[in-house]
Parts: structure tokens; sequence; C-alpha cells
């Protein structure tokens, strides 16, 4: 895997994923079979629950206030946070501020799954650069050396690839629970729809199976190990002038909280839109300001 400032793409055996994705196919056939003792084990009642909640799962902050005060905080540990939008709407500097405010307030590491060469080392320095001294308090060069080593970034341009790195990621995650250190606490794919999107269009017998498994083993890392996973989507014409985002009815169900964004390029004042919230109604909105 590469640090921010690395150029290493991820590479994979096509073969190989094939092979594992068609055990998990077989595992998804068999779901009507009796849970196995594993499974019961996992069972935790309403106080383990509410315990989870309150001393776990905490939120990230993107460092763009807007955003953060209209989802209560930030990111929330243990969700899938969509964020959609038009072409040139912010979603991928969403991205680039939440990866170096998580990093430069030393909350962990973060992998940063990048997908259309939109990934900008540069733009990541420049953000550190504006921090002000009263958060994060060290030289900035010192400040910069660490918030890049704590960003892992990885080139990923096609579902097998996304299916390697992510189960490589849960390896990862699973040694540090057993060996200790800091561990990785927020995934950013941008975009997951440039992924997902070639393989639902009929090329692929089983694209809207690959793509439900991509969703399931997302929203499993990011409840197994408190994770905050943020990706992107594009939008499409929903007819009569109108857009909606990608992916269709069955990733619709997905995100735990989805937003669309929107932006006026001469300001770079944004608005940020709740579509689906687990607490929150639809219809909230909020402007943040994108840093020149």
């Amino acid at each position: 895997m590469a640090a921010a400032g690395g150029g290493g793409g991820a590479r994979t055996s096509g073969c190989g994923l094939k092979r594992r994705y068609a055990a998990a196919a077989h595992t998804e056939a068999n779901q009507d079979q009796p849970p196995s003792e594993d499974h019961c084990l996992r069972l935790r009642n309403g106080m383990d629950l509410l315990k989870d909640v309150t001393e776990n799962k905490h939120f990230l902050p993107t460092g763009l206030e807007g955003i953060d005060m209209l989802l209560g905080g930030g990111l929330r540990q243990g969700q899938l946070t969509e964020i959609t939008g038009p072409s040139s709407s912010g979603k991928t500097q969403v991205c680039l501020h939440s990866a170096s405010h998580v990093a430069a307030m030393n909350m962990g590491s973060v992998m940063y799954l990048d997908t259309s060469n939109s990934f900008s080392p540069s733009r990541i320095a420049g953000i550190i650069d504006v921090l002000p001294t009263s958060l994060v308090k060290e030289p900035k060069n010192l400040r910069l050396k660490r918030v890049m080593s704590s960003i892992i970034c990885e080139t990923v341009f096609d579902i097998f690839s996304l299916f390697e790195v992510l189960h490589q990621l849960e390896i990862s995650l699973k040694d540090k629970v057993n060996k200790g250190g800091i561990k990785i606490c927020l995934l950013i794919i941008d975009s997951i729809s440039s992924l997902l999107a070639p393989i639902i269009g009929g090329k692929y017998p089983q694209g809207r199976s690959m793509m439900i498994s991509v969703a399931m083993t997302l929203k499993k890392l990011a409840a197994e190990h408190n994770l905050s996973v943020l990706v992107t989507n594009h939008m499409v014409s929903a007819g009569n002038g109108a857009h909606k985002p990608a992916l269709g009815e069955s990733w619709k169900a997905v995100p735990h909280v989805r937003l669309v964004t929107s932006c006026d390029r001469a300001s770079n004042i944004c608005t940020a839109t709740v579509l689906k919230h687990t607490l929150l109604a639809s219809g909230r909105t909020m402007k943040f300001v994108l840093p020149s």
C-alpha cells in the first residue's frame, strides 16, 4: 500500500478474486441455513448497543463547518456516509478535507481508495498548511510529515481490485486488534460509482450481486471495526431535466447517511442537503465553504 505521497496502485489477480467472490456467492446462496454458533455469540441486548453507541460510535470531523453541523459532528463511526452530486459539486473536496482533518487530529489512520486519479497530495498539503495552531500544536513541517504518513492511498480501477483491497484491509484491521497500535478509522472511496456502474450495466451477469457484496463488506467493516466509511457517487438523469444518484434502488438502501452537494464555483460556497439519515429528516440543508 502507498502512503499519501506515493503513486503505488492496487495490483490484484482477477482469477483469485473471482474464486473468492464465487465462494462468497456460495455462502449467500446458503443463507437460509441455521445461523452458526459464532453468529449467536455476536447477539447483543439493548444495553450493549446503547453502550456501544455512546462510548464507541464517535464522530470524525470533515473540517467543513457546515457539513459537521448538519451531521451533528461529522462522519459517524460504524456507519457508511455517501456524498452524491453533479460534477464539480465538491464531493472530492469533502473527501480530501475529511482525510486531512482526521489525520491531523491524531484520530487514527485514513485509507483513501482513489478510483479516478482525483487524490491530490498538494491539495492535502494546502489544507494542512492552513489548519489553526489551536487545532494542531506542532511545527508545520512536522505536521505535514505526520499527516501524510497517516493517509494510505491506493489506486483502484476495477471491482476485483476493490475486493482485494477490502480483503487485505479486513486482515490488517484484525491484526491491529490482536497486536494493538494505531488502526485505520476512516475509509474513503472516491468514487464508488465509477467501480460499480460498469458492472451493473449488463456486461456482468452477476453485476448486481457483486454490488450488494461490496455493500455488505463495507457495512461489515464499519460495524465490526468501528470505521467511518465515506463514499462518493455521481448523478444520472431522472428524466424531465431532473437528476438522481447513480446505482439505482438496490444501492439506495445501503448508505446510513446520504448527502447531495451543489457548489457555486465562483464563490466556493456549497450546499449540502440531507437525502437520507438515520436520525435527521430529509431535506435539511446547510452551507459550507471550500477554501480556495
